[in-house]
Order: structure tokens, then C-alpha cells, then sequence
């Protein structure tokens, strides 16, 4: 009786090793699919952000704050480019407020409303983009400034257009 007992409890004790043994090499399987799985996620994160920071790079290109030989031409004659950049920027935006139609846009607005300048690009430091609208009706201009006397500023409009009403 006493063998059949340790005989029991060996077959027992056989079983639950076996059973041990199954149950966490399925548990490691399953943690190393989850970990090659997050691999493979990180790889991906990694080259889109790759992709971002290329073209985070290429948007920079034609931009004021990022172009050190335009920014080197405004220090050549002392000014602070982190006053100067926000003050020509202001001066675009100031002009939407002259009463009647807009000094810089050469269309007239055909609605009821003015026409605005919107968004205000520096490309160096001659050229500004802006994009002008009505609300209805936009386009986007291409100017050159100048400073004048250290505190003003002169726009002048090279090119300009305004794109086709979308008819839905």
C-alpha cells in the first residue's frame, strides 16, 4: 500500500513537472512573439521618424530662422534676428488694418469682406511668402522687403495669384 502511495504521488509529482514545463515554455513563446513583435515597432517608429526629421529638414530649407547666411546678413548690420523675424512679420500683418482695400494684395475682395493677409512666410532675407483670402476667395503672394532706417520696412509685390473658385 505504501508503494502504490509514492508510486501515486511520484506519477503526481511527474505529471505537474510535465505540466509546469509545457505551461511556461507556451508562456516564453508567447513572450518572445510579443517581444519580437514590439521589435519590429520600434523599427518602424524609428525609420518613419527618420523620414519626419528628412523632411522636417527639407521644410527648414527655405526658411528664414534656418538659413544661417540670411540670419548672418541681419547680425553684419546688428540686429537681433529674435526681434527682427517676429517685427517683419508684424509689420505684413499690420497692413491688413489700412482702411480700404489691402496696400499689397492687387485683388479686390468680391465679397463683403477685405481681403486679409493670412500666413507670412520669410524665406531669407529679402523674400516673403504670404497667402492672402476673403473668406471665399485666396491666393498667395510673393514680395521682396527692405529696411528702411532700421525700424521701417518696404514691401514690394512681385508676383501674385489667386487661385480658381472650387465649385463643389
Amino acid at each position: 500500500m505504501k508503494n502504490k502511495i509514492f508510486l501515486y504521488l511520484f506519477v503526481f509529482a511527474v505529471l505537474l513537472v510535465i505540466f509546469q514545463y509545457v505551461n511556461s515554455k507556451n508562456v516564453l513563446e508567447s513572450y518572445e512573439k510579443k517581444l519580437n513583435a514590439a521589435d519590429e515597432h520600434i523599427e518602424t517608429y524609428k525609420n518613419s521618424i527618420d523620414s519626419l526629421e528628412n523632411e522636417i529638414q527639407d521644410l527648414r530649407y527655405f526658411n528664414l530662422e534656418y538659413n544661417d547666411d540670411a540670419l548672418s546678413y541681419f547680425e553684419r548690420d546688428g540686429y537681433d534676428t529674435k526681434e527682427l523675424i517676429p517685427f517683419i512679420k508684424d509689420e505684413v500683418y499690420k497692413l491688413n488694418e489700412t482702411k480700404g482695400e489691402h496696400p499689397l494684395i492687387p485683388y479686390a475682395s468680391m465679397t463683403d469682406r477685405k481681403m486679409l493677409i493670412n500666413k507670412v512666410k520669410l524665406l531669407n532675407h529679402k523674400w516673403i511668402l504670404a497667402d492672402f483670402s476673403d473668406g471665399k476667395h485666396w491666393g498667395e503672394l510673393f514680395m521682396t522687403y527692405e529696411i528702411v532706417d532700421k525700424i521701417h520696412l518696404k514691401f514690394n509685390l512681385v508676383e501674385s495669384f489667386m487661385y480658381p473658385l472650387q465649385e463643389n
